[in-house]
């Protein structure tokens, strides 16, 4: 009798899958935490004022509504300052359908904490932030904040 049996013919065993499913959900968390939501992107100029006290509100019940002269690659819209909700110019009607849309997309418990939030810039005229205030109480959103930048230490 021999010592050596004859193997089979040399065939490469399969690839074993049992691992595959933790590195899909590696890959997924991975994704999940590098990548980044994406805020409104700017059309307008947004310089803002400066102010030495400040207090940081929670993002999930506030609107922000964004004032200014339209940004160097929005030109064609005018030297006059805009309005801006989300990502598209607003004019002054425009303001309490998205102060309502707004609302009825939070939640139940923050719709009658829900706080509009003006990122004005420095050099726009005063009469267009009271004509959009005037819009606001008219929605019934009486809870407003202007937004400004942090005062640097001298």
């Amino acid at each position: 009798m021999s010592k050596f049996k004859k193997g089979k013919s040399g065939e490469t065993p399969g690839i074993s899958t049992a691992s595959l499913p933790d590195i899909v959900f590696m890959l997924l968390f991975f994704f999940m935490v590098a990548t980044v939501m994406r805020d409104n992107s700017l059309k307008i100029k947004n310089e803002l004022p400066v102010a030495n006290q400040v207090e940081k509100l929670e993002k999930d019940r506030t609107m922000f509504i964004y004032a200014g002269k339209p940004s160097e690659a929005y030109k064609n819209m005018g030297t006059e300052a805009r309005i801006q909700i989300n990502d598209s110019f607003a004019n002054l009607e425009d303001v309490q359908p998205a102060v309502y849309e707004f609302i009825a997309g939070t939640r139940e418990e923050l719709k009658d904490k829900i706080v509009v939030g003006f990122k004005v810039d420095k050099n726009t005229n005063a009469g267009l932030v009271s004509d959009i205030k005037q819009e606001l109480r008219e929605a019934n959103a009486l809870k407003v904040m202007y937004v400004t930048g942090v005062k640097k230490d001298e």
